[in-house]
């Protein structure tokens, strides 16, 4: 997958470093995804991923941290819509973020 954008990411470890390496292993394994539907991307990262047919929930560092993101499944782009604590997580809507 294309992830867009990775600065987003890379600018929260840097405010938050103890994310660094969970975000970093995350890229990495994202890269590589050639999700096609969201039961690819189910299948990858876990039963709980999927919230709507573009729009997954991944958790981060042990669920401390909560990453959400839309996917453009044909064309291969994941967007990147909201990385925040699982507490910061609760107080967003991540299905219209």
């Amino acid at each position: 997958m294309r992830i867009i954008s990775e600065k987003t990411l890379s600018e929260y470890w840097k405010a938050h470093a103890e994310t660094r390496g969970p975000l970093e292993a995350w890229l990495e394994f994202v890269r590589r995804a050639k999700w096609k539907k969201p039961t690819d991307a189910q299948k990858a990262y876990g039963d709980d991923v999927v919230i709507s047919s573009r729009r997954l929930v991944f958790n981060i560092k042990g669920n401390h941290y909560r990453l959400v993101a839309d996917v453009h499944y044909s064309s291969g782009i994941l967007f990147i819509r909201f990385i925040g604590t699982h507490a910061e997580y609760n107080r967003i809507d991540a299905k219209t973020i």
